[in-house]
């Protein structure tokens, strides 16, 4: 007479249990997976596999990253736990080694090649695992229940805010840069290669919160004749290496006064704003370009929270980076109806969404 095991007869309800407890204990251990991939771009892992131009052991990423071997099981940890989340691809081979490979995701991380279209990653995840930024989350449930709510926890926890941090300490100011230009680089390309989009036919376009303008030297190289203008604060100009011919560099303050352009462009900045700063700067942008006869329109680049998600990943990415901005600086990241609002009350008449850039990011063009 056969036996039957005690696992077999486990309830319903005890497999349930059994499988949210796996669940929670995935989700709370989901942090590893992006500390794992941050000392993965600190190490220049993605780099050391290229260079192989094959899959590669972990004696061999050793031995070029210049590890101890008495760290080999380690590092393979390390990359068993991103080949689990594709960063990296897992191979054994008849000899039964274990070797790594590139996959599509780590491309993105790599800094000694050109592909795709010069795009590198790195300093995003860099900027977005940063200390600064990490710890403001360990404040979420504190400010949650404090009092004052025009303090946040990027505040909490660094004793300023960010605007003012990135001001005060270079290195960050710096990583920030260029965390945005890796952004823009990508963008811009993916835009561009198109053959078409928003800006054709335009003379002038001001790049309001433009950094240090590698998006208007994309947008110059890629439409000749087109002026742009990157206007930003004077700490941050100060920064710009002023190389490009066609483009204009003017310090100032978005929410006092823009220079005059046929379309001001806004590329990841309102998001980072509360809608009364959002609906400001769009008054000054609409004081800044002609009517929309004569060509004026303001582009912002940016999420359309659920329109332009044709995933689940896509979606979630969308609600992770609204809490981001939420914990950062009291931004937000904006469904279109959220959108509509603040178009309306900065006194515009019409707007065009164009599901357009990325999976998560679309082009809206608003006419005054």
């Amino acid at each position: 007479m056969g036996t039957r095991s005690k696992l077999s007869m486990t309830t319903a309800v005890e497999q349930e249990t059994l499988e949210a407890h796996a669940i929670l204990w995935n989700q709370t251990f989901s942090y590893i997976k992006s500390m794992s991939l941050k000392c993965a771009v600190e190490l220049h892992i993605p780099d050391a596999i290229h260079r192989h131009d094959r899959p590669t052991t972990i004696s061999e990423l050793l031995s070029s990253l210049s590890i101890s071997q008495d760290k080999s099981r380690h590092l393979r940890n390390i990359m068993r736990v991103l080949s689990q989340e594709c960063i990296f691809k897992s191979h054994i081979t008849p000899s039964d080694e274990e070797t790594f490979d590139l996959t599509p995701v780590s491309r993105l991380l790599l800094t000694t090649t050109s592909f795709p279209h010069n795009h590198n990653s790195s300093p995003f995840v860099l900027l977005s695992l940063n200390r600064h930024l990490v710890d403001s989350f360990h404040q979420l449930s504190h400010w949650f229940l404090k009092p004052d709510a025009t303090i946040t926890p990027f505040a909490m926890a660094n004793g300023k805010e960010f605007w003012n941090l990135a001001r005060e300490l270079p290195q960050f100011s710096d990583l920030f840069s260029k965390a945005m230009e890796c952004d823009s680089n990508f963008l811009m390309n993916a835009m561009v290669s198109t053959g078409e989009g928003p800006f054709w036919g335009i003379e002038t376009s001001l790049d309001v919160g433009g950094g240090t303008g590698l998006l208007a030297t994309t947008l110059a190289e890629a439409f000749p004749g087109l002026k742009c203008i990157v206007f930003d604060l004077p700490h941050v100009i100060g920064m710009a290496e002023k190389k490009t011919d066609g483009i204009q560099f003017v310090a100032g303050d978005m929410f006092v006064e823009i220079p005059r352009a046929d379309v001001a462009l806004l590329k990841w900045i309102l998001h980072d704003w509360s809608d009364e700063d959002c609906v400001k700067i769009l008054q000054r942008c609409k004081e800044a370009i002609p009517s929309k006869e004569k060509g004026g329109k303001v582009i912002i680049i940016d999420m359309v929270v659920g329109l332009n998600s044709n995933s689940h990943t896509s979606l979630q990415t969308q609600l992770l980076y609204d809490v981001q901005m939420m914990t950062l600086c009291m931004g937000k990241e904006r469904d279109e109806n959220e959108w509509r609002n603040l178009f309306v009350a900065a006194g515009y008449r019409d707007y065009k969404i164009t599901p357009y850039v990325d999976h998560m990011r679309s082009i809206i063009e608003v006419y005054p």
